[in-house]
């Protein structure tokens, strides 16, 4: 078998024709490795000897910019430095540096809504498991178009179920690495099973989270539980809408916010189940492992927690990174 041997003009003639439905979604991404900016989906690449690629051995972070304003990016960058820390992989660039490239980033994108995602890498240098083998790390800031849920998931809720995927052991579940094969096979689980998400479950029995979601319980005397973040990643979104509900606590409205062991026959009989996540901020699950959760419907809670969030998504401006210049 003879493979042909493409040359330059070769992949050129490649990237004119190199267009996929999905590619209408990618917008700009800034890469180190480049030195800027491409808007071209054949561009956005990554040297397949950076060890991101072959052995995980990357860090990332997800957020969004809603008209106009990066969404709590404080929390995400500092997540980002501290699972930097973990796995001993030193920033490219200073934080405020970093916050400069991803509102250029955007700027080039011509969005006022877009999803990030930003990774750094040990950087490419070779294909053994030896991080010193690359000369430095790299970061890559991707911008997409938001991610689109059907409306019904919202109106109706989720359908979750119990992962066979083990829980990861503390050390990594704590750290937003690149290294996400657990998290792929559970959603392969959801997706097998006709559901839209599972749920990671302990040795011991306690609740742990999603695939990419962190996940809370509204017992019946109203308490809003989470389970604690020894074994599971401790989500943005989850701990906003935490600080959130204390509202609904001084209003009497819940009696309580607790972080805190969750059984599953605990979640079985709760009020209401939520799932929380970036993309689409908090959705309510009605049936898990085929048990009917409350009344079967999203409940008040949940409703009242969205309203918080997405009022602090489009409002607080404490929360807001702006991304153009104001007149």
């Amino acid at each position: 078998m003879t493979l042909p041997h493409l040359g330059l003009e070769d992949c050129q003639r490649l990237a004119e024709d190199w267009v996929k439905p999905y590619h209408q979604n990618y917008l700009a991404m800034y890469s180190s490795v480049l030195g800027g900016v491409v808007t071209d989906p054949f561009l956005m690449t990554i040297p397949v000897d950076d060890h991101m690629v072959h052995r995980g051995d990357g860090i990332f972070e997800a957020f969004k910019c809603v008209n106009g304003n990066i969404y709590n990016l404080t929390a995400h960058l500092e997540r980002l430095e501290r699972s930097a820390r973990a796995v001993y992989l030193t920033l490219p660039a200073s934080l405020e540096h970093i916050t400069d490239l991803v509102i250029g980033t955007i700027r080039i994108a011509g969005t006022r809504d877009c999803l990030i995602r930003l990774f750094v890498s040990r950087g490419p240098g070779g294909f053994t498991t030896n991080p010193y083998e690359c000369p430095s790390s790299q970061i890559y800031i991707v911008a997409c178009n938001p991610s689109v849920y059907p409306e019904e998931q919202s109106t109706e809720g989720v359908f979750i179920k119990s992962s066979s995927i083990p829980v990861k052991k503390s050390y990594f579940a704590t750290i937003k690495s690149c290294n996400y094969l657990p998290n792929v096979l559970m959603k392969k689980e959801a997706v097998d099973a006709g559901v839209q998400y599972t749920v990671s479950i302990d040795e011991n029995g306690f609740l742990g989270e999603g695939s990419t979601e962190n996940i809370g319980l509204v017992t019946p005397d109203r308490t809003l539980k989470f389970p604690r973040f020894a074994r599971i990643l401790k989500g943005t979104t989850v701990t906003r809408v935490a600080e959130l509900a204390e509202s609904l606590v001084a209003n009497g409205k819940l009696e309580q916010v607790v972080f805190e062991d969750i059984t599953l026959n605990e979640a079985y009989s709760g009020a209401e189940i939520l799932l929380f996540g970036t993309t689409f901020d908090i959705l309510a699950a009605v049936i898990f492992d085929g048990h009917a959760i409350g009344s079967g419907r999203p409940g008040e809670i949940y409703q009242l927690l969205l309203e918080l969030l997405t009022r602090d998504i489009e409002n607080n401006s404490a929360l807001h990174t702006p991304v153009f210049e104001t007149a």
